[in-house]
Order: structure tokens, then C-alpha cells, then sequence
């Protein structure tokens, strides 16, 4: 394992070549294959600069030579790709009643992928955290063991929640696990026994937004929302490539915004919330559901659909417009490329995007210049803990990269 520090640098070149580090590892892992003249070229760095730079990279055993390509103009150069083979990255989804683990390596490439349903809520959401950190904290050392007999140094752990998270990691208040001003990172890094890696909270929508502009279909879109499709509904949201989480970290919380004051009745005590007329709840009408029990209810509702069913047909329909004006209050509002519909809406979406689409497109303003794409996700029902990793290796991408003996 790799722990010790290199030998001390005036702060200032420290931060600086810290900074440089990142830049060349960032272009590698977008443009890999690639050779230390292609990233002097693109970055601007000296060539002595880059060379040094990829040898501490080296080192770090972060990027790799694949040896020559004779495929270019000049003398054939020496290849460079991603290694990280000794790195894992942590993400963990917290729910009502199940916790979901992903890891990754360097490249994004899964290590494994975890669930694990509970025949009840989650031990702890009675409104004291301590049995859901040691359930939590449970499932996290099987996956940190895991990495360990794969000889893998895991870069760090962020655990997303259905929740409003302050900036500074404490749970403010999630309802559906009845927790308030909960400080789950710290809870949590001490149930590990200080794991040698750093432990982050964030918020669930957010950080399926950050799975889905790493890894998903949409990747590197700048700007894209991500809609949860649970029974509560959020919006992760990424403008000019950056997750936007407001002033106090509460930003996306578009499932009560009202959309109809008549309308269905909202867990939140108003009424007509997208929450209540858009959500899956909406769709199945009877909650609640253990995971298992939505998944088959919905597998139901699509085989209904399949089969022409008027009625099912007629529910999706409403939904979907339902969903199409929040959609529409997101592009008047933030002008993203793209809606993301995830989550339980992914098995509905061949009827429900329809209905999205013509509502959203009669609502939003210049929906031929200044609209958006409405898709749905790739990335399953695990997108929240895979954003959790993604997470973990933006900061690598930022400048904190493991240190070499």
C-alpha cells in the first residue's frame, strides 16, 4: 500500500505540480491511447514538464506504457493508458430498505457490485442513526476486504442518501429514514476505526448525476438533469460540467414543487406535488414496497403495457404528462441538453417518454432552440452508488492522488 509522502516542497510548487499531475492524468484518461508529445501538445506543459509529470504518475502506478505505435506522422512514439490496477474507489447508496455498494477501479471498470435488501426499513430509521452507520459500516468493511485480497488501496467512500445534505456532509434531514441533523461521515469513519481514506455524504440525485456524466450514455454532456425515479423524486443537476448544490447543499429538491394544488395528496402535507402526481407511487398507487416488491409491480405494469391495456395505458399517459411538465419547469429554468429519467421510471420509459416529450415540448419556451432531450438512464437501479465512486474519483481527477514511497 502506498502511505508515505514524498519528500517535503514549498507549498506553493507542491500545489502547483499537485495541479499538473491532475491535468495530465485527466487527459490520459480521456484521450488514452495517447503519448507525452499529444499531451504537451493539447495542455500547453512543456515536454520536460510532461515527461516528469508521466513519471510520477508512473510511479503512482496511475497511468501505464503500452510500448510503440508506428501509426503517426514521425517517429513512433510511446503509448500511455490508464493503470490504477492497485485502486479502488467506494460508493454506497443508502435507502429505506436495502444499501447498495459499488467499486471501481481507476478507469471506472466495476469490481463488484452490491445489494442488499432488508426484510423491514433499514435498522435505524426510528429516528437514531447508530444501528443503520453499524449496518452501513458492516457492508463497507466486506467490500473494503474484498480490495484488500485483490491488493487494492481504496481511494475513499462517499455514501449517498434520499436526503437534504449540508455542505458539510451532515444529513440534515431525510425523511423516508427519519433522520435529522445526522453527521453520517463521521459516524460512519468511526464505526470503520479511521480507515485511512476519506468518507464523504451526498445526496442521492446528485450523485446519480455524477454516474451519469462519467459513466453513463450522456457522458461529458456539460449540462444534464437527472431525475430519481423512486417513490420521492429529485433532480441531481450539472451546468457547465459541475454538479450544482446550491447555497446550503439543498438544491434539486424538485419533487414538491407544485404543479397542481388539487391534485394527489404529498407525503410533504400539500398537495399536487410532481412527488405525488409523477412519482412511482403515482404509477402503483399502493406503497409501501420493499425493492423487490416494486420491481415485480412494475414488471406487472409493463407487461400490462405490452399487452395494450387501456387502463395501464391510460396511468402512464397521465404520469408521463404529469412528469412532462416538471421536465418543462427544469428546461425553463436551467436550459440543460438533457433530462435523464432514472431509477424505477427506466422499466416504464418506452410510455412514459412519449407523453413526457409532447407535454415538455408544449411548456418549454423555444422548445426547438432553446429545449432538451428527454432519455432514459443506462446505468440500472445501482446509479447512486456508482455516482458515489465517481465521486471519489473526481477528486483524484482534482488534484488528490495517492502517494508514492
Amino acid at each position: 500500500m502506498i502511505t508515505s509522502t514524498t519528500n517535503p516542497q514549498p507549498a506553493d510548487f507542491a500545489d502547483v505540480r499537485a495541479t499538473n499531475l491532475a491535468v495530465v492524468l485527466r487527459f490520459v484518461r480521456e484521450h488514452a491511447p495517447c503519448s507525452r508529445a499529444d499531451i504537451a501538445a493539447s495542455t500547453g506543459l512543456n515536454k520536460a514538464t510532461v515527461s516528469s509529470l508521466v513519471a510520477d504518475l508512473i510511479d503512482r502506478r496511475l497511468v501505464r506504457e503500452t510500448g510503440l505505435t508506428e501509426n503517426r506522422v514521425g517517429r513512433p512514439a510511446t503509448m500511455l493508458v490508464l493503470d490504477g490496477s492497485p485502486y479502488a474507489a467506494i460508493g454506497v447508496e443508502v435507502n429505506v430498505d436495502y444499501v447498495t455498494a459499488v467499486a471501481v477501479d481507476l478507469a471506472g471498470e466495476r469490481l463488484l457490485s452490491w445489494r442488499r435488501s432488508f426484510s423491514g426499513p433499514l435498522p435505524g430509521t426510528d429516528g437514531s442513526t447508530g444501528q443503520a452507520v453499524a449496518a452501513v459500516a458492516a457492508i463497507v468493511r466486506r467490500v473494503v476486504s474484498r480490495m484488500a485480497k485483490q491488493e487494492r488501496q481504496v481511494l475513499g467512500l462517499t455514501v449517498g442518501v434520499p436526503g437534504l445534505v449540508g455542505t458539510d456532509g451532515t444529513v440534515l434531514i431525510a425523511p423516508n429514514l427519519g433522520w435529522r441533523d445526522a453527521d453520517l461521515a463521521g459516524d460512519l469513519a468511526k464505526a470503520l476505526r479511521d480507515p485511512g481514506f476519506a468518507v464523504q455524504v451526498e445526496n442521492d440525485a446528485n450523485l446519480a448525476a455524477l454516474a451519469e456524466h462519467r459513466f453513463g450514455s450522456q457522458a461529458g454532456t456539460a449540462n444534464l438533469v437527472y431525475l430519481t425515479g423512486e417513490i420521492g423524486v429529485g433532480a441531481g443537476i450539472i451546468l457547465d460540467g459541475r454538479i450544482r448544490r446550491g447555497g446550503r447543499g439543498y438544491g434539486g429538491e424538485i419533487g414538491h414543487i407544485q404543479l397542481d394544488p388539487l391534485g394527489a395528496e404529498c407525503r410533504c402535507g400539500r398537495a399536487g406535488c410532481l412527488e405525488a402526481v409523477a412519482g412511482i407511487g403515482a404509477v402503483l398507487r399502493h406503497v409501501p414496497l420493499s425493492p423487490a416488491e416494486v420491481e415485480i409491480e412494475l414488471d406487472e405494469v409493463a407487461r400490462l403495457a405490452r399487452a395494450g391495456d387501456a387502463r395501464t395505458l391510460g396511468l402512464l399517459a397521465e404520469v408521463g404528462r404529469q412528469l412532462g411538465k416538471g421536465v418543462a419547469v427544469v428546461a425553463n429554468l436551467l436550459n440543460p441538453e438533457v433530462v435523464i429519467l432514472g431509477g424505477y421510471y427506466v422499466p416504464l420509459a418506452p410510455w412514459l417518454l412519449p407523453a413526457v416529450e409532447d407535454e415538455a415540448r408544449g411548456r418549454t419556451i423555444a422548445p426547438e432552440g432553446g429545449g432538451c432531450r428527454v432519455v432514459a438512464s443506462t446505468l440500472g437501479y445501482d446509479a447512486a452508488a456508482l455516482g458515489g465512486a465517481a465521486r471519489v474519483l473526481d477528486s483524484v481527477d482534482s488534484g488528490r492522488l495517492p502517494r508514492v514511497s
